[in-house]
């Protein structure tokens, strides 16, 4: 129950933070970005990972009572971990954590897309974040590409033996500038045309660079801490999950 109220807490929080004034810095790949072409491209790659995402939720609900709960919690950090944009010049787009990687260490990949693409569609819907048109998109860079990456870095590091914080500081490390190469060559190919692809690329990336190298270090401090947090407090839920999502 006081697990189910912080969840409630933190979506409501979320919501009343959606309903304040403020200027609408346009995060991910903004409305009207990608020729409809590509943007539906995007939405056709998203939506197989959204429905094994929502078929794993189903499945590992059933057999972990504690299973929903914390997939809500995760959908609630990422959903507020990547509110919180800053503006790139020339990119169409803005850098922030995602919160991807430290979700899918917790739920296993394929659920954190469908925790991002709920996320991403909130808000596009009230915030003025991202769009309906991107949404595949987004999806695809922020919640495929950030969850997996994420996920496997983190198994893999485990496997060769290094600390758990360790391993979650790098799974939150590149899980961010995973989204972030996604969604520059997102960009680059869909705005560039065939001969200037690279050209186009190695800006929108250099344009990146100054916020996103320091933003991917911070998310990677965050996954390390709520991780090491976790398994102070609670090992034996931590473990039962780990075991859930390996399967």
């Amino acid at each position: 129950m006081t697990c189910d109220r912080r969840i409630l807490g933190a979506l409501a929080a979320g919501a009343c933070l959606s309903l304040l004034p403020a200027t609408a810095w346009a995060m991910h790949i903004s409305e009207g970005i990608l020729p409809v072409g590509w943007a539906a491209g995007w939405f056709t790659v998203a939506l197989p990972f959204v429905a094994w995402g929502v078929r794993d939720i189903r499945r590992q609900s059933k057999e972990n009572p504690h299973y929903k709960s914390l997939a809500g919690l995760m959908g609630a950090a990422v959903f507020v971990i990547s509110c919180l944009p800053i503006p790139v010049p020339g990119t169409g787009s803005c850098a922030h954590p995602t919160g991807t990687g430290l979700a899918a260490i917790f739920i296993g990949p394929a659920p954190t897309v469908v925790m991002a693409a709920i996320a991403l569609a909130l808000q596009a819907l009230f915030m003025s974040h991202g769009g309906l048109s991107t949404l595949g998109a987004n999806i695809v860079s922020m919640g495929i590409g950030g969850a997996f990456t994420g996920y496997y870095a983190f198994r893999l590091c485990r496997g060769l033996g290094m600390p758990a914080w360790g391993a979650a500081f790098l799974a939150g490390l590149l899980s961010d500038w995973a989204t972030y190469t996604l969604t520059s060559l997102e960009l680059a190919g869909a705005l560039a045309d065939p001969a200037n692809f690279l050209k186009m690329l190695a800006t929108i990336l250099l344009a990146f660079v100054p916020t996103q190298v320091p933003l991917g270090i911070l998310e990677g401090f965050i996954s390390a801490g709520a991780y090491s947090f976790i398994l102070f407090r609670r090992p034996d839920l931590l473990l039962l999950l780990m075991k859930e999502t390996t399967r």
